[in-house]
């Protein structure tokens, strides 16, 4: 195991994930006010819905596919999917949804940036989360080409056994895993685990506010005021 494994991909992880958990707290109980998308849709709408439909539709197949192809022992996909049928798919549906999500940011980013009325309305860490999801994308678009020179499955186990050892607090087992994979498989860790160490930090927080008691309120009455 080297240094750089077990501090970036054995330890961190934890950090990340404790940072997440304990600060979203906080914030929630200090600052509700402040747990919020920020929506800048009523600043300048043109073309904002098709960006933004693009982007989350993307982004939302893109983390359920991870969080599935990940945290699914081999040993229960075996029973209907082989593991280099399974990076197939894999490789497939990321394409797919990356580039529908990347079409999205690029447009939201380049809004950010270039609206005056937009950027003077974007705190640091408004862009800043922006950009890191934005490299993130681009790093898992670019590790479908190294995937590709792995057509045995062989990276997909490997990865979903670091992942499965991290969950399960099987550190030596994890760092072993990671420690057999491409580099650019591990930039795209190590960034993913430094959005998840800024998300309580940012507008990433909405995230975890999905309006599910909405779906089981009473309707409301709304009667038009006559003149």
């Amino acid at each position: 195991m080297s240094y750089f494994d077990t501090l970036f991909f054995g330890i961190y992880p934890y950090i990340a994930l404790l940072v997440c958990i304990v600060a979203s707290i906080i914030r929630y109980d200090k600052d509700q006010y402040s747990w919020k998308t920020g929506s800048s849709q009523l600043l300048r709408d043109t073309k904002m819905r098709r960006n933004s439909n693009m982007f989350h539709v993307g982004i939302i197949f893109i983390l359920l596919g991870h969080l599935v192809g990940l945290l699914t022992p081999a040993s229960i996909y075996h029973h209907v999917i082989s593991s280099s049928a399974k990076q197939v798919v894999a490789m497939s549906m990321g394409g797919i949804f990356g580039v529908i999500c990347l079409i999205g940011m690029t447009g939201l980013l380049k809004r950010r940036l270039t609206d005056p009325r937009i950027r003077a309305t974007s705190t640091r860490s408004d862009i800043a989360i922006l950009i890191m999801l934005y490299v993130q994308l681009i790093l898992g678009l670019i590790s479908i080409f190294f995937s590709m020179g792995h057509m045995d499955g062989s990276v997909m186990v490997l990865l979903g056994t670091w992942a499965q050892s991290i969950v399960t607090f099987q550190f030596e087992q994890a760092v072993n895993a990671i420690s057999g994979v491409d580099l650019i498989f591990k930039l795209h860790i190590f960034l993913g685990l430094t959005i998840v160490l800024m998300f309580p930090f940012s507008r990433l927080v909405h995230i975890a506010s999905v309006p599910m008691k909405y779906m089981g309120r009473n309707y409301q009455i709304v009667r038009q005021k006559l003149h």
